[in-house]
């Protein structure tokens, strides 16, 4: 059954709105990490699954963890709960969530681990994040759209290459100069299964898609253009093929200046603004093109009281006028206070053009 099937609301849903350019009473509102370890019934939820892995591969438990955050909150989206490193998971790559390490793979980096990679294996493997996916369009409030969501080629292919997060990408970018041939293989394979992973997302009850270009601060134009524009231009040019009408948001962050020329070239509906995107800029240089997502400091959040009542203020006073979906500049941290989500949330929900 395809989303449109199940979401028969969607031209009311605020968030639709935004992103197909309309100026709507106020901008709608959801956050990075809105599920997560902030939320202490997360975290009662967490101790049933194995491990992290387990709880994005148990519908019934992800969708739980999905819809948490929107009976505390008035939000306009879900995300779907799920993780970035599910494709190479399910390429056949050894993926472990550590406590306090954060992900750890087994790195690839020779023709011959990346050989056994197998994108055959994508779509069985995946599967019940699809019923993850179908549990949630059933279940949200006729208001709310569902989002989901894969990672950049680039990014996740920073943790296929270097096995865990880095600062600054050194083992993936030094592969990228070293062997252009191997790693655009790498890319290659990383963009198909992306592609394929969102088009099922889509068909079971996905309604926006956003690409997390975690990783896309540091490289040089010609890099930036190879590795991060080009990949999400041919996912995006896929998804309108076979899903037209189905917005896009891209988060390149770290991009910098670099954000003019992702808009301009990938085709992506939306664009999502890290912390450190000066308001004004971002208004003048992109919200005249399309719709702006972000991007309040998530350590504004959780400080709380006057600095983040005054912060929110700016925040809709320079963007809230135009295409402007109200989020973070990178997830909710987990020492955040629940209190503190409530009163932003509702900050922006009373707060009108």
């Amino acid at each position: 059954m395809s989303s449109q099937s199940l979401n028969k609301d969607q031209s009311q849903k605020r968030l639709l709105k935004t992103l197909r350019g309309e100026v709507v009473d106020r901008p709608p509102i959801w956050l990075m990490r809105q599920a997560g370890r902030y939320l202490p019934e997360y975290r009662k939820t967490r101790k049933q699954a194995r491990d992290f892995l387990d709880l994005c591969y148990t519908p019934d438990l992800a969708v739980e963890v999905t819809l948490q955050p929107l009976r505390r909150f008035d939000l306009d989206a879900a995300i779907l709960f799920a993780d970035i490193l599910l494709i190479p998971d399910a390429l056949g790559q050894n993926v472990a969530f550590k406590e306090g390490e954060g992900p750890v793979l087994e790195p690839v980096t020779s023709a011959e681990e990346l050989q056994a990679l197998k994108l055959d294996n994508v779509a069985t493997h995946l599967a019940p994040i699809m019923e993850t996916l179908r549990g949630l369009s059933k279940a949200l409030p006729s208001h709310v759209t569902l989002i989901g969501f894969a990672g950049s080629p680039w990014t996740v292919a920073t943790y296929m290459v270097n096995g865990r997060g880095s600062p600054d990408q050194r083992a993936t970018r030094i592969f990228a100069h070293k062997d252009s041939v191997g790693f655009q293989a790498l890319i290659d394979l990383v963009t198909d299964a992306t592609i394929s992973y969102l088009r099922a997302q889509i068909d079971a009850g996905a309604e926006v898609i956003q690409l997390f270009d975690s990783w896309a601060a540091h490289m040089p134009d010609p890099q930036f253009k190879r590795w991060s524009i080009e990949p999400t231009a041919r996912i995006v040019a896929a998804l309108n093929e076979s899903h037209p009408g189905v917005p896009v948001i891209g988060f390149p962050r770290g991009a910098g200046a670099g954000a003019l020329r992702y808009v301009a070239e990938t085709g992506i509906n939306a664009v999502g603004l890290d912390t450190g995107v000066p308001l004004e800029w971002a208004r003048d240089e992109l919200q005249s093109k399309l719709p702006v997502q972000g991007n309040l400091d998530p350590f504004a959040l959780v400080a709380g009281g006057d600095a983040l009542r005054d912060e929110t203020e700016r925040q809709l006073k320079t963007l809230g006028n135009g295409s402007h979906i109200f989020n973070l500049g990178h997830g909710i941290v987990p020492e955040t206070p629940p209190e503190h989500v409530g009163a932003l949330v509702d900050q922006v929900t009373s707060w009108r053009r």
